[in-house]
């Protein structure tokens, strides 16, 4: 993440070689996947593109005027051909007679769909007028931290003319709508030698004759701005200057481990929260600064940054040089009561007849003096992409309030956006959450088959995880293949030794710093051992005790205190073995410490209940395939006790099961799956096996 000045100047990365190859509408989506792949030119699903294109008309037959331009909630980094919006031109030009004045400029919005070409069912987005009236065949509407401190300087207007001259224009502020559309279009006929335009506390607009001279003049605008503020910046006292100095990173992340947990008790009532830590330069040069206070309580100016953002943070008062963090912890809740009453009066000034009830009245973002920033939201992406959007604020701030005077929004132009009902009609279209959204899922013996399993299955459902294990090459494999299906964002693999109370407590801390917490346990961390009693060593006795008792023992201890301190139902679910309720021969210590596992349950469920905190037990039985246990010596073992060959043993658990049937890993899954979920919230203290049939594990 820059910061502004950058030092750095944006480089130029078209390849005109391979541009050559592409169709108009292929070469759109190049520029737009070069400029979208650098948070210094815009943000994450913030800014668009677009390019009006020659196409035949699937109905007369003859060549029309297409414009493609971003569709709604795109990103330009990461979008596909099939993210743009396709509509007819000359629709849209027809559109400006139906337009009644910028009263009713949002009823323009529903007239879109009429202009779509070839059946596209990407909806289009506000910003379509923006540039569907800009007499240019590319525009380029990006958020640059440069150019946006420009544009959110108290003098932006007299600092653009500074820079650029008559070759980028300045536009007052206005909400993105049909109306700017317009400005934009008499702008641009004003003024037809233009490259393009900055627009009050919002960001730039270019446009060209080509794809890539389009792409050139974007560059080339940002590093403008860049080399201007170098020049200026060169030797100033940023944000006033240094109060605080910064904690070293092991006890900053210490200190987001421990407040996160605590954070979540009091934001996520009515909806669970995920959280995302940050402490780079940028973000602790602002929290450490003199002007933090004056200027995190101006809000944002970029209307992307603060819908992300909420219209200001929270500041958490931490001394570094004094870091009492107990008094912190006990003046949290009054500090969230403050900041709630402090929303509910902005809303209630801002109000009108017609708006949306109050939404979440928490803060997203967090900011502590000498260890950095938090961020609160549904999922991991939305909290790690609301941070990276107040780390573009904090680059806005920090060029503005260096050559000029920062603004923030106006507060009711803020509340016209958060509330405006286009975006409700959108926050409402959004897709019901799963069932684990907002979860986080700590998974032991994460790289073995059960354990691969339940990750993927709690993923499925919208769970965060945290996968972990002692195998750390098995680990890295499992993980690259759950992200790849479900993305880096919910996945994370941290290497753990159950027999360790410094690694478990170790693992549990850094879940919380990765995640914010700790909502599901699934205890799954396994051994397997095969011996006459007689032949039964200490060592492998106290192995399997270490492991399977010990373990589950530490790992469960551990999982709870963090539970507890979250105020909020969380569940564990302990994978045990049909072992644990059946002796078997020849099996002692793998029998006793699996039994041991089942009452170590019953006794937490009986601690847990008070506190919401449920725990039951899965007993699989057999499961071989892709079992790390029944790949070694364990399979040899029972295969011998049973007189038969290896390969004869998955065939042999299937016919003595009363179901015969095979269990997989991904039965046990099932189990765990819902054990862990609402479907089974007024379950705990049970053992459910999923064996294919097993008479002599009937628990009842």
């Amino acid at each position: 993440m820059s910061s502004v000045p950058s030092g750095t100047l944006l480089p130029n990365k078209w390849n005109a070689e391979h541009a050559a190859g592409l169709s108009e509408p292929e070469r759109l989506l190049y520029r737009s996947n070069l400029l979208g792949s650098d948070l210094r030119i815009t943000n994450f699903g913030g800014g668009n593109t677009s390019a009006k294109v020659w196409q035949k008309d699937p109905l007369g037959g003859g060549d029309v005027e297409i414009l493609w331009v971003k569709g709604s909630g795109g990103d330009v980094g990461s979008m596909k051909l099939d993210g743009f919006s396709t509509l007819y031109m000359d629709k849209l030009r027809a559109l400006k007679g139906l337009y009644r004045g910028e009263e009713f400029e949002d009823e323009m919005v529903a007239y879109l769909p009429h202009c779509t070409f070839n059946l596209n069912p990407r909806a289009a987005s506000i910003d379509t007028p923006l540039h569907a009236y800009i007499d240019k065949p590319h525009v380029d509407h990006m958020h640059p931290d440069a150019v946006i401190a420009i544009a959110a300087a108290k003098d932006s207007r007299t600092i653009t003319q500074e820079i650029y001259g008559d070759d980028i224009g300045w536009l007052p502020w206005r909400r993105p709508g049909y109306q700017l559309g317009l400005m934009l279009e008499a702008y641009f006929n004003d003024n037809p030698n233009s490259k393009g335009v900055v627009l009050e506390s919002h960001g730039l607009f270019t446009w060209g004759d080509s794809a890539k001279e389009c792409y050139d003049i974007t560059i080339d605008i940002i590093n403008k701005a860049i080399v201007w503020f170098d020049a200026k910046t060169d030797g100033v006292e940023i944000f006033g200057g240094v109060r605080h100095q910064s904690l070293d990173a092991q006890t900053r992340h210490s200190i987001a481990s421990t407040l996160m947990p605590r954070v979540r008790s009091f934001i996520d009532a009515s909806e669970r929260k995920i959280g995302h830590f940050n402490d780079s330069d940028a973000v602790l040069e602002f929290v450490n600064s003199n002007k933090l206070n004056e200027l995190a309580a101006l809000g944002t100016s970029c209307p992307d940054h603060f819908l992300r953002t909420k219209i200001r943070p929270i500041i958490i008062d931490f001394d570094p040089k004094n870091p009492n963090l107990d008094a912190v912890i006990d003046g949290l809740a009054d500090a969230f009561a403050a900041y709630r009453e402090d929303y509910k009066s902005y809303y209630t000034r801002c109000k009108h007849d017609n708006s949306p009830a109050i939404r979440d009245p928490n803060p997203v973002i967090y900011l502590i003096p000498g260890v950095g920033m938090l961020s609160f939201a549904k999922d991991k992406a939305t909290a790690r992409i609301a941070g990276e959007f107040y780390v573009n604020a904090i680059n806005v701030m920090r060029g503005s309030d260096t050559v000029s005077t920062y603004m923030g929004l106006d507060e009711q132009e803020a509340f016209d956006i958060e509330y405006w009902l286009l975006e409700e009609a959108k926050l409402q279209r959004m897709p019901k959450a799963k069932s684990l959204a907002g979860r986080v899922a700590v998974v032991t013996g994460g790289a073995g088959g059960i354990g691969k399993a339940t990750c993927g299955r709690l993923l499925q459902e919208g769970a965060c995880v945290v996968a972990c294990d002692i195998d750390t090459d098995g680990l890295a494999g499992a993980v690259a293949d759950l992200q790849g299906v479900f993305g880096k964002d919910q996945v994370r693999g941290l290497p753990v030794n159950v027999t360790s109370e410094e690694s478990v407590i170790k693992l549990m801390h850094d879940s919380c710093a990765e995640f914010g917490g700790i909502d599901i346990l699934v205890s799954n961390a396994g051994i397997s051992s095969a011996a006459p009693i007689d032949e039964t060593s200490l060592e492998v006795w106290q192995r399997n005790m270490d492991i399977l008792s010990t373990g589950y023992f530490l790992v469960a201890r551990e999982a709870f205190k963090i539970m507890k301190l979250q105020k909020r139902s969380a569940s564990m679910v302990f994978v045990a073995s049909k072992n644990g309720l059946v002796a078997s021969p020849g099996a002692s210590a793998y029998c006793t410490a699996k039994a041991s596992e089942i009452h170590l349950a019953r006794c937490l469920a009986l601690e847990g209940a008070p506190f919401g905190i449920r725990v039951n037990v899965v007993n699989p039985d057999a499961v071989l395939r892709g079992s790390k246990i029944w790949s070694g010596e364990w399979r040899e073992q029972r295969a011998k006790a049973y007189d038969m060959a290896p390969d004869q043993l998955e065939e042999h658990y299937r016919q003595r099961s009363m179901l015969k049937l095979s269990v997989l890993p991904e039965d046990i899954a099932e189990a765990i799956y819902f054990l862990a979920s609402d479907n089974a919230a007024k379950s705990t203290g049970n053992v459910v096996n999923v064996d294919a049939g097993h008479a002599p594990s009937f628990t009842r």
